[in-house]
């Protein structure tokens, strides 16, 4: 059941997406509470201005840089850079609970700009552990979506754990969320088609649509099952990030072409910090402008903002209302 902080998080997210219709909203995204990163870290942080692979980003610092290129909201998740693991999986529960705990406490914060997602993880907490934190997640702070990251963790997508975690998700009324590319053996288009045939009709949201800092050899064929799953399973949703642009730019024409729904099931991302907002925003929208040029009877000013953040918007609300049907809650409660 939805506790009250949970339904009064679900009702400001869902009254900040529902004010306009032409949000611009940056679909991956990472933040960490930086003031309370560990030693050595916190020095490494303070003292070398360089970027380092997943260098930290508050909340503020995100939300500065989106004011600073246009866009109104991001979805973010916690970093997995700057939540340390040990040997104990209790421990490591506790520390993953923290960083999504600072991810509800910012969406409090900024409820306009701080579109706020969980994270599990069955291999470093446990199975049970794993549950308890997409149990927390979505009845205490009203995530919408659960992600997992086999990739950088170190299991198969379609694992057994991985399963179990799967399905309490969905019985919470939440969407899982996989890194989904092609930077590791643990990802293939294969294990993400078998969860699929598990809950048919559930909405799934796959980050990187199979790239994921892959190398061009292993991304080029990803790429394409990535894109052909999708095709087949209009349950399948999409965010671009960390992707060759070749690869997105035909991903957003095929979609494009193929008509409702899969027109609506792509979602531009940044995978800031490991990415730049500004630099991944600016390319969309030119990219996206030419796509209007060379192909007008398939894209628009509407295809545009559908892609830049009215499809994550839609898909956002839709999450958000079937957390409250799930839970028995009336979305008048939401007035």
């Amino acid at each position: 059941m939805l506790n009250p902080s949970a339904v009064e998080s679900v009702c400001h997210v869902s009254a900040a997406l529902a004010r306009s219709d032409a949000l611009v909203i940056d679909g991956d995204t990472h933040i960490t509470d930086v003031a309370r990163l560990p030693e050595p870290w916190r020095q490494k942080y303070a003292e070398d201005p360089h970027y380092y692979h997943g260098r930290p980003n508050s909340a503020e610092d995100l939300i500065g840089e989106m004011d600073l290129c246009g866009v109104d909201m991001a979805l973010c998740w916690q970093d997995p850079a700057s939540t340390f693991y040990g040997d104990d999986c209790d421990g490591n529960a506790e520390a993953l609970l923290a960083a999504n705990r600072y991810v509800f406490e910012a969406a409090r914060r900024y409820p306009d700009r701080i579109l706020p997602a969980g994270w599990t993880d069955p291999k470093a907490c446990g199975v049970a552990n794993a549950i308890r934190i997409a149990e927390i997640c979505v009845c205490e702070f009203g995530f919408f979506v659960v992600k997992m990251n086999p990739a950088q963790n170190g299991y198969p997508i379609d694992s057994p754990a991985v399963a179990a975690v799967v399905e309490r998700i969905v019985e919470l009324g939440a969407v899982p969320a996989f890194h989904f590319g092609a930077d590791s053996p643990y990802t293939p288009a294969s294990g993400l088609e078998r969860l699929l045939d598990n809950h048919p009709g559930h909405p799934f949201l796959g980050v990187h649509m199979g790239g994921g800092g892959a190398s061009y050899e292993g991304g080029e064929s990803l790429a394409h099952e990535a894109r052909e799953l999708g095709l087949r399973r209009p349950q399948l949703r999409y965010i671009l990030s960390t992707k060759r642009d070749t690869h997105m730019e035909r991903d957003i024409l095929t979609y494009q072409k193929a008509g409702l729904p899969f027109s609506e099931n792509l979602f531009c991302g940044s995978d800031a910090p490991y990415g730049r907002v500004a630099w991944n925003f600016g390319g969309f929208r030119a990219m996206l402008r030419t796509l209007e040029v060379r192909y007008p009877d398939h894209f628009g000013s509407a295809a545009t903002a559908n892609l830049l953040g009215r499809n994550l918007a839609r898909f956002a609300l839709e999450g958000l209302r079937n957390l409250l049907h799930t839970h028995g809650i009336p979305e008048t409660a939401c007035r």
